[in-house]
C-alpha cells in the first residue's frame, strides 16, 4: 500500500529568499553558459564564485580566503586551476615573504572584459523583459538590500549605497 504523502504536505512559502535565489541560479547559469560561448572554456560557476573575490588589481591570498568564506583547501584547489589555465598567477608578497599575491594575468583580464561586455548584455535583456522602470525599481531595492547588509557587517558601501565589489 503506497500512502499519499503528498495530499498532507504544507505548501511552503512564497518567500523573497526563495525568488533571489531562484534568480541569481538563473543568472549565474546564462552568464557561465556565455561565458564558455564567448571562448572561455575554463569558466564555471564555482570558478566564477572565487574569481568574484579577486580583486582586478589582485590581492593577498590570504585577504581571499577571508572575504570568500571557502574552505583554504577548496581555494587553493580552484587557483591551482585557475593558474593552470592561465586565469591568474600567485606571486610572492613582497611586504611578506610568506605570503602570496593572486592576480590576473592579460587572458584573465581578457575575461574580465568579456565577462563585463556579456553581463551588460544579460541586464538589457532584463530590461526588455520587465520594462525600464521596473528594472531601475529592482535595481534599486536590491542597492537597499545590500547597502544594509553591508552596514550590518561593517563593509564598505559605494555611491547611493552600492556594496563596493570586484564582479
Amino acid at each position: 500500500m503506497v500512502k499519499e504523502l503528498d495530499e498532507k504536505a504544507e505548501a511552503l512559502p512564497d518567500h523573497v529568499g526563495w525568488r533571489l535565489w531562484q534568480a541569481s541560479r538563473a543568472w549565474q547559469a546564462e552568464f557561465a553558459a556565455a561565458m564558455r560561448a564567448a571562448g572561455h572554456g575554463w569558466f564555471t560557476e564555482a570558478r566564477a564564485g572565487l574569481l568574484g573575490h579577486i580583486t582586478r588589481a589582485g590581492m593577498r591570498q590570504s585577504a581571499l580566503i577571508e572575504r570568500s568564506a571557502i574552505s583554504k583547501q577548496a581555494i587553493q584547489q580552484l587557483l591551482d586551476g585557475l593558474e593552470a589555465e592561465g586565469i591568474v598567477e600567485r606571486l610572492p608578497d613582497p611586504q611578506d615573504g610568506r605570503g602570496k599575491l593572486v592576480r590576473y594575468t592579460r587572458k584573465g583580464l581578457d575575461a574580465l572584459r568579456d565577462g563585463d561586455r556579456i553581463k551588460m548584455e544579460i541586464e538589457r535583456r532584463y530590461v526588455g523583459r520587465i520594462g525600464e522602470e521596473r528594472f531601475t525599481a529592482l535595481m534599486g531595492a536590491l542597492r537597499a538590500l545590500a547597502a544594509g547588509e553591508a552596514a550590518a557587517m561593517g563593509e564598505d558601501a559605494g555611491a547611493e549605497g552600492e556594496v563596493v565589489e570586484s564582479k
